[in-house]
């Protein structure tokens, strides 16, 4: 049947314009979604594996599959929150669910970031080696922010030290919400609970101070920063030195100057004579080290010996070895911190303690006589702990010569 062209021309059956626009405007809201969902993706969180390693798992279950594995600081996609999991997506774009606890935030990450930039040309104080495996912490603390697993060996550069409290203040119940409020003299929380105290001498009441613990800003061989906690971590000191310790730690070691012995146990017969900082076996001081000890090397006896020792002194880091022109040449030559009163500042964030005013006390080392230089000649204050008794005083040796 042929339609005659006069009928087409009705405008009722004419075909709308509109509906020669809906393909295009279908075609662009396509495109619109695409667009949105493709920037929806790019704008998802990133979340970092802060254990050694783990899996993906297919679903949130006592019984599940493992999809792949994640290894310490690898970046995962956040999907999906769900409690205490993440669904994440992998950068093989494997997708499966996480522990939150398995991972730190975006950023937590930046944090360690800014730290190492920060931090990137910090002169050493010293080098550690781990005993075992340790995590880098942002701050000082346990219960502190960690990220970047260290294996055990590792040899880190140690920038500098600051004491924190052992353990974390631990509640019985729930937080008080009101003001201690004082009842029969003594500070109580709404709570009802009283805080440890003991008597001192004066009679009255205090708060036992928490248990200290040090802990060490540290740079690994990647340029990558954080804190380490001091009891899991050992100065490198040679065993030939480290056995004159005398039940103290070494802070840090240094090299001054080598000799030659022609019966030394060494490929070239070159000994190596050392700089050291020691500190009591208490932790949490407010100074670095009470102790400087140089170690020169008999050659008539084949052994080190105590060519200088100043004690006891509160000293703080950086030490420096350096050289000193002298009318024979250039000798070896060291200078540390000491504080000029009694003036300390302690950074609230990170609880490093500095002198306010601080004195730069310089030595020099002419063959085995180490004797002061520098602007600085004023006398050393006594440094002792609190409660410590000076111990009588011995006759001088006088120095063995090679």
């Amino acid at each position: 049947m042929l339609i005659p062209l006069s009928i087409l021309s009705v405008p009722f059956l004419r075909r709308p314009p509109l509906l020669f626009a809906l393909p295009s405007i279908a075609l662009c809201g396509l495109v619109f979604l695409s667009g949105c969902a493709r920037f929806r993706h790019e704008q998802h969180e990133t979340v970092y594996v802060s254990v050694r390693e783990t899996y993906l798992h297919d679903r949130v279950a006592p019984v599940s599959n493992r999809v792949c594995e994640v290894v310490n600081g690898q970046a995962l996609e956040v999907l999906e929150h769900s409690r205490r999991f993440l669904r994440v997506q992998a950068d093989k774009n494997q997708i499966g669910w996480i522990e939150d606890r398995a991972v730190i935030d975006a950023k937590t990450h930046d944090a360690f970031i800014r730290l190492a930039q920060q931090h990137k040309d910090d002169p050493v104080a010293a080098t550690a080696t781990l005993r075992d495996d340790l995590a880098m912490h942002v701050l000082p603390g346990r219960e502190t922010e960690r990220f970047y697993l260290l294996p055990g060996n590792t040899k880190v550069q140690l920038l500098a030290r600051a004491p924190a409290p052992k353990k974390p203040a631990e509640t019985t119940g729930p937080l008080p919400t009101a003001k201690p409020v004082e009842k029969g003299g003594s500070a109580t929380s709404a709570s009802g609970a009283k805080p440890e105290a003991q008597k001192n001498p004066a009679g009255t009441e205090e708060t036992e101070p928490p248990l200290m613990e040090d802990w060490w800003l540290a740079r690994d061989a990647q340029g990558r920063a954080g804190w380490l906690l001091g009891s899991r971590l050992d100065v490198d000191v040679p065993n030939d030195v480290a056995q004159y310790g005398e039940d103290q730690r070494f802070i840090g070691c240094w090299m001054l100057a080598k000799v030659t012995d022609p019966e030394a146990n060494t490929p070239d017969r070159q000994v190596p004579e050392y700089l050291t900082v020691l500190a009591p076996l208490k932790s949490g001081l407010p100074f670095d080290f009470d102790q400087v000890r140089v170690f020169t090397w008999s050659t008539r006896h084949h052994r080190y010996e105590t060519a200088f020792r100043l004690h006891p002194i509160q000293g703080y880091l950086p030490v420096r070895v350096i050289s000193a022109n002298t009318a024979n040449g250039g000798v070896p030559a060291f200078s540390f911190l000491i504080a000029n009163s009694s003036d300390i500042t302690t950074d609230s964030a990170t609880g490093i303690t500095r002198p306010t005013a601080p004195r730069t006390i310089r030595y020099e080392m002419i063959d085995t006589r180490v004797q002061r230089i520098g602007p600085d000649l004023a006398p050393i204050p006594v440094g002792r702990l609190p409660g410590e008794k000076a111990n009588p005083a011995k006759p001088a040796k006088r120095a063995r010569g090679r």
